[in-house]
């Protein structure tokens, strides 16, 4: 079963962010076969870290609550909240096989939260600029709740246009860089 996992900053807390990166990266370690993608996003500008999004294929949804809530930034208080949800990899392929590789071009977070009758349950027809896209589902996985992607474009605004902004409840677009060691 594929999750989305996108932990939230808590304001202040890049510090301790920092001092954590090896004990975040070595528990990311033990998950490598699984990860379909990973990375942190910032603030406009690149600067301030924002988040961290993980994107990892675990047998069930209580392997998928370990893996969020037993993380070492999640421990120690650098995140704020979690948004942890079932998703479908609609592209078949992990970021490391993303055509673009891992550098050039601006890099973005796109979630569109959303209830009712699914929207964009197919990717757009520009694949090569998207490095990871799926649905956000239920528990169950019966029950859509929004999408996320993870997209190469050249500013926000074209990041934010992959999905149908309008028939979402709210869109947020985060700059995004990918993650793991160099």
């Amino acid at each position: 079963m594929e999750f989305f996992c996108y932990h939230r900053d808590r304001p202040g807390s890049a510090g301790l962010r920092d001092e954590l990166l090896e004990a975040h990266w070595s528990y990311m370690d033990r998950y490598e076969a699984e990860l379909i993608a990973r990375g942190p996003t910032f603030a406009a500008g690149g600067d301030t870290p924002t988040g961290s999004v993980h994107i990892v294929d675990l047998p069930d949804a209580p392997a998928a609550r370990a893996f969020a809530f037993d993380e070492p930034n999640q421990q120690a208080g650098v995140y704020r909240d979690v948004l942890l949800r079932r998703w479908r990899n609609l592209l078949g392929r992990t970021m490391w096989e993303f055509p673009g590789g891992r550098s050039g071009g601006n890099r973005y977070l796109v979630i569109g939260l959303g209830a009712g009758e699914a929207v964009d349950l197919e990717p757009p027809s520009d694949r090569d600029e998207l490095v990871a896209y799926g649905p956000l589902l239920s528990d169950d996985g019966q029950a859509w709740l929004g999408t996320a992607a993870l997209v190469r474009a050249p500013d926000p605004e074209t990041a934010r246009a992959v999905l149908s902004v309008d028939r979402y409840a709210d869109v947020e677009v985060h700059e995004w860089e990918f993650g793991g060691r160099r």
